[in-house]
């Protein structure tokens, strides 16, 4: 099977890359709040995909995500078999130890299956 152009991008993909994350110009507190409406990644049990909308709301300080980078690091899970849980750790994870925001939220807010809907919250001010 012949991999495309987009899926050869996203297999290749380093979100650590310097590239993915600008200065940020501005010294005032603001809050940038971003919606992911087609996340999925695939249940490490059964190999099914799970689907979620993931909300990422920050407050930065020295650095922003570029945008492009950010929608190419989420579809790179949808390869992957990886739970609920630890997607959502490790986007916060990834995204607070690169960024460094003075706050950030992620959500992630899974579409039912089995008749089960998981929403997995994790804030930087609760920690």
């Amino acid at each position: 099977m012949e991999i495309k152009y987009g899926e050869q991008e996203i297999l290749d993909f380093d979100i650590n890359s310097e590239e993915n994350f600008w200065p940020n110009n501005h010294e005032k507190n603001y809050v940038i709040k971003i919606e992911l409406p087609e996340f999925m990644a695939k249940c490490p049990r059964s190999g099914y995909p799970d689907f979620a909308t993931i909300y990422l709301e920050y407050t930065p300080d020295k650095l922003v995500i570029e945008l492009k980078a950010l929608k190419i690091y989420i579809n790179s899970f949808m390869f992957r078999h990886v739970s609920h849980e630890n997607s959502i750790n490790e986007i916060f994870d990834t995204l607070y130890n690169k960024l460094q925001p003075k706050w950030m939220k992620v959500i992630g807010d899974f579409k039912p299956r089995g008749n089960v809907h998981t929403v997995i919250e994790i804030d930087s001010s609760k920690m």
